[in-house]
């Protein structure tokens, strides 16, 4: 097919507006997928995706479309993410892009996620085509939708195409739209062969698969391909599209989307980002990659059984092969064994990896409490970068710490406006500005504290507002912070595995908390046990786990009380013994009940 009837375009929009259920209505229409077939959100394929009703990876997927002009086109979408932490996988879809359709709900009207995901767009020169989606529900305000399109980003009403994912309205203007507005492949007249590569994954038949937008030229089987980046070499064994399932074809020209599988095997030889060339006739320049993504959330991964620990390396090889965003290194803790340290997105992208590893790799896992990268400076005018509270120095040594901060995007309705500011300023935040949006929603810019909003500022955000809050952020600056290193003891020894870096105001709640719900959870003990948290030297929270007591006394009959006292002293004397000698042995789910919280 000539490369001017190709059109490469992805769905934009903030979680929940509709854009993989259209997706579905595309697919219907162009008859990719027959009726008989289609399931609901059929482009989410994985478990997690259907459960939490979110779409997790991109779907690319190609079709067939007859338009009015007569040409048959050949569509290719690329289905995103809509949640703040997936936001990376969103900006390597348009990478591969020349248009998008941005989705606005009907009833919601735009929120911080489509603004977000609308500048990604401009920023990377595509062609952006409003849809108003949903607009067959009854609380749909079409008036205000057009008016927010023009005032906050800035793009014509005229061009928003009118439609409903759920009943098919609208459907056929959105693919004359796509072939009509949205430009044939860029670079196609490089002289040499160029694709980049936007994902990957590991096939336990096949190996690795790399997943490519081919710019330039053409790949077919059985040619000698070369990574730009690493110089490496490999044949072609297969080339393909998605129409969704992987449909083999013999070669993938220019403005193609489709798959590439070689020879190689091992999840660490393909990198994000590369460009793919022929090593017979190699281009001279790389295409644009993607800027390197920074974790900004960290924590611990141990395997609940110790011998699961290599089976955990292989599970967190091929996740990262799949997802360029997850980092990890190996680590060990005196009271989890060997394990990880891993970097994520943010907390839901946390949760995911998580799930994934028991669900797809059955390896069951203990996760130490999320933590960020701090910048220590010390007396000796070196700056450190901290994301393990074990690994900060010692408070003497320390002249001050400095956390990561967010500039966050609130789009709250106007009657949540004093608990959201409570919230904010409980969580050390403070607002910038505030914009109102229209006659019911305001949008408050903010600046808060990375850490304070990794464990429940999002679900309590939700609760506060009814479900109508939501939020987008951008990393801002590190500022100074009075900092402190919490450690737990448990019988005098401190447990690497919850000490975390607190704010010195917020140590003592916090502290007490952890206590009380350690206190609770470790069986009861022969002798009396003390669980403290400190900060440096000082205790400032303490609770006693719960004693175990024998009735040593149980055979004596009546008789003369010195007997029982005599028994009770010789009781009392050996538990004084067992506490100088004696060590607590703490069951994992102990580590699993109070981390999971």
């Amino acid at each position: 097919m000539d490369v001017s009837l190709t059109r490469n375009f992805c769905i934009i929009a903030h979680v929940d507006h509709g854009k993989t259920t259209l997706s579905d209505r595309l697919l219907e229409h162009t008859r990719t997928v027959e009726q008989r077939v289609l399931t609901e959100q059929h482009l989410d394929a994985m478990d997690l995706e259907r459960e939490r009703g979110i779409t997790i990876k991109s779907h690319p997927v190609t079709m067939t479309y007859h338009a009015k002009d007569g040409h048959g086109y050949k569509l290719n979408l690329m289905d995103t993410p809509g949640h703040v932490d997936f936001s990376y996988e969103v900006s390597r879809s348009l990478a591969a892009c020349e248009g998008a359709l941005l989705l606005i709900d009907a009833a919601q009207g735009v929120e911080a996620q489509t603004v977000a995901n609308a500048h990604l767009a401009f920023s990377q020169d595509l062609k952006v085509i409003p849809v108003i989606n949903k607009i067959d529900l009854p609380s749909a305000n079409l008036e205000l939708c057009t008016q927010q399109l023009e005032d906050i980003l800035m793009i014509p009403a005229e061009e928003a195409i009118l439609a409903s994912g759920k009943s098919g309205v609208g459907i056929e203007d959105i693919l004359e739209a796509v072939v009509q507005r949205i430009p044939p492949p860029r670079w196609h007249d490089y002289p040499a062969t160029r694709a980049l590569v936007f994902d990957s994954l590991y096939d336990s038949y096949r190996g690795v698969i790399a997943y490519g937008r081919v710019f330039s030229g053409a790949l077919h089987a059985g040619d000698q391909m070369q990574f730009m980046s690493t110089g490496l070499k490999t044949e072609i064994k297969e080339v393909g599209v998605f129409t969704p399932k992987m449909s083999k074809q013999a070669a993938l020209q220019a403005g193609d989307v489709g798959y590439v599988v070689s020879t190689i095997k091992d999840t660490s030889d393909i990198n994000t980002g590369d460009t793919l060339t022929l090593a017979k006739s190699p281009a001279e320049e790389m295409l644009p990659g993607y800027k390197e993504v920074r974790p900004m959330v960290f924590c611990g991964l141990y395997p609940l059984e110790s011998n699961d620990y290599e089976k955990l390396k292989a599970a967190l090889g091929r996740l990262r092969l799949n997802d360029a965003a997850f980092v990890y290194q190996s680590e060990s803790s005196l009271a989890l064994g060997f394990g990880f340290r891993c970097g994520f997105l943010g907390l839901l992208h946390m949760e995911i990896i998580q799930e994934r590893i028991r669900r797809e790799h059955d390896v069951e896992i203990i996760s130490t409490y999320p933590s960020v990268i701090y910048h220590v400076h010390t007396h000796g005018q070196e700056m450190l970068e901290v994301d393990n509270p074990v690994l900060l120095p010692e408070p003497g040594s320390i002249t001050e710490i400095r956390e990561p901060t967010i500039k966050a995007s609130i789009h709250i309705p106007n009657t949540a406006m004093g608990d959201v500011m409570s919230l904010i300023m409980e969580k050390r935040g403070s607002i910038d500005h505030t914009d109102t949006l229209d006659a019911t929603r305001v949008m408050l810019t903010c600046i808060l504290p990375l850490n304070e909003i990794l464990v429940d500022f999002n679900d309590r955000l939700k609760s506060i507002t009814r479900g109508y809050g939501s939020m987008d952020y951008e990393l801002g600056d590190y500022q100074p912070g009075d900092l402190v290193k919490m450690d737990i003891l448990i019988n005098g020894e401190p447990v690497d595995a919850f000490s975390s870096i607190v704010h010195r105001d917020k140590a003592p709640g916090k502290g007490r908390e952890l206590c009380e719900k350690l206190a609770d959870i470790i069986p009861p003990q022969m002798f009396k046990v003390a669980i403290q948290a400190a900060v440096g030297g000082n205790i400032i929270a303490r609770e006693n786990v719960r004693v175990m007591r024998k009735d040593v006394t149980a055979k004596c009959y009546g008789g003369d009380i010195t007997r029982k006292r005599k028994l009770l002293e010789k009781q009392k004397e050996g538990k004084r013994k067992m506490k100088q000698i004696g060590r607590v042995s703490i069951p994992p789910d102990a580590f699993i009940q109070v981390l999971k919280n």
